[in-house]
């Protein structure tokens, strides 16, 4: 299934969407900025939760054979799992209210998955 466009990013939302990831979000970052092409952004509804999500992406990532950092795995609210040219994030639904990524970012293309 085809989201973003990307082979890659529309692996990571597939596995996000399977695992029932809350509020996914493809934020399109190629024009704006050197950090990224693209954020992805999910909110997980339990610490369970999130680290399944986390588990899940970082085996997509592998099969895939890209490699990543993580930043985050023992905080409650946010982890994030850097791909170079895909930035993972995983929030806690507070997590996601107090960084308001989506606001930061306004003037990128913003996909809602659903």
């Amino acid at each position: 299934m085809s989201f973003i466009g990307n082979e890659e990013v529309d692996k990571i939302v597939s596995v996000l969407l399977d695992k029932h990831g809350e509020d996914l979000v493809v934020i399109d970052l190629a024009a704006k900025s050197f950090l990224a092409d693209f954020f992805v952004i999910a909110t997980a509804n339990s610490d369970v939760h999130k680290d399944t999500l986390v588990d899940y992406t970082k085996e997509t990532l592998d099969d895939m054979g890209i490699s990543y950092k993580t930043e985050g795995e023992s905080s409650s609210n946010w982890v994030l799992i850097d791909a170079g040219f895909v930035v993972v994030h995983i929030f806690s639904k507070e997590g996601r209210d107090f960084y308001r990524l989506e606001n930061l970012w306004s003037d990128s293309p913003i996909h809602h998955i659903s």
